[in-house]
């Protein structure tokens, strides 16, 4: 570890005097074939290529920004692009199917899937490997994005993939320990027989109504397709570089769940910010500040969460170099 940190921080302390960079904002778009997904491209004002960083958004109706209409707005992911973007990093953030400015893509919920997401996801990288103002093509993902980074990074030609608050395990068993303090008993009896049945591939007719909003029938589809995946696997089958980033004090994912994906990928760096919550702040263990982090875009980014990532992106090769043979 002390080896690890003499190296980055020359190159941390060369970042924190350069000055930054004029940035540009221009919306872009994503033809699927079936429906637009749009989002918001910022790069660095400059001539030549540059790093493009793909993020992709946790679970839910979570937008471009990392905003939730459930949970409030906390613009995490907006954040991450603009200080990406300050430190000559371009990257697009975009709206899921049916979300925000994607509505017109959506589909009907029993027809969502993991793997149309991650289809999503290769097909915008497929987009910006084309494109020459970029070199490196990075993905970035938040929490069940890490999940579906890790599902797109070989189709979409990623040079790089970056987890935030991915979880390791497979989805339902996050979600029973989620549920696990938050949930009176009869409820989580009956949430425990859900996701049992889901995970076996059943859908479930009846749902109690306090359990809607995670079990609604019409979004079983999904689930079903979310459980079967083994997050820790498909990260460890990545062949490229990879850093993960997991914050001491997330109350969604925890810490176990980084070391999980560092034992399935040795050769991945691993960061664990410490007071760092789930919507990338410095958050003390108290439920009353955390809940009120997820709805407050005033609170800064986590200072190490930056530093950690410009250094893993500042050290990749130049793919189109490596391409040229130079």
């Amino acid at each position: 570890m002390l080896r690890l940190l003499m190296l980055i921080l020359p190159l941390l302390a060369g970042l924190a005097q350069a000055a930054p960079q004029s940035v540009l904002q221009r919306p872009i778009e994503l033809d699927t074939g079936s429906g637009i997904l749009r989002g918001t491209l910022l790069r660095p004002k400059t001539d030549q290529p540059v790093p493009v960083a793909l993020i992709i958004s946790g679970s839910g109706p979570t937008d471009r920004d990392g905003n939730n209409p459930l949970g409030g707005r906390n613009d995490s992911l907006k954040k991450l692009a603009q200080l990406l973007a300050r430190n000559g990093i371009a990257s697009v953030r975009y709206d899921k199917r049916g979300i925000a400015a994607s509505q017109d893509a959506g589909v009907d919920e029993r027809q969502l899937s993991i793997e149309l997401y991650a289809g999503d996801a290769a097909a915008w990288g497929q987009q910006l490997k084309q494109d020459a103002r970029f070199s490196q093509l990075i993905l970035i993902g938040h929490s069940e994005g890490a999940l579906i980074a890790s599902l797109a990074a070989a189709a979409a030609g990623a040079d790089a993939l970056v987890s935030i608050s991915g979880s390791a395990r497979p989805i339902d068993q996050l979600l029973r320990d989620q549920l696990q303090d938050r949930l009176p008993p009869p409820l989580l009896t009956q949430s425990d027989a859900l996701l049992t049945s889901l995970r076996a591939g059943q859908q479930v007719a009846e749902v109690p109504q306090p359990l809607e909003v995670l079990f609604r029938p019409s979004v079983q589809p999904y689930l079903i397709s979310l459980f079967r995946q083994d997050p820790a696997r498909a990260f460890g089958q990545l062949p490229i570089p990879a850093l993960i980033l997991q914050g001491s004090h997330d109350i969604q994912v925890s810490v176990s769940d980084a070391k999980l994906l560092k034992a399935a990928k040795p050769d991945a760096q691993l960061a664990i910010i410490v007071g760092m919550n789930h919507m990338l702040r410095i958050v003390p263990m108290d439920m009353e500040q955390q809940m009120a982090s997820y709805r407050d875009p005033r609170l800064p980014l986590a200072r190490e969460l930056g530093e950690r990532i410009l250094a893993f992106i500042q050290e990749l090769p130049d793919s189109r170099n490596a391409k040229n043979g130079r």
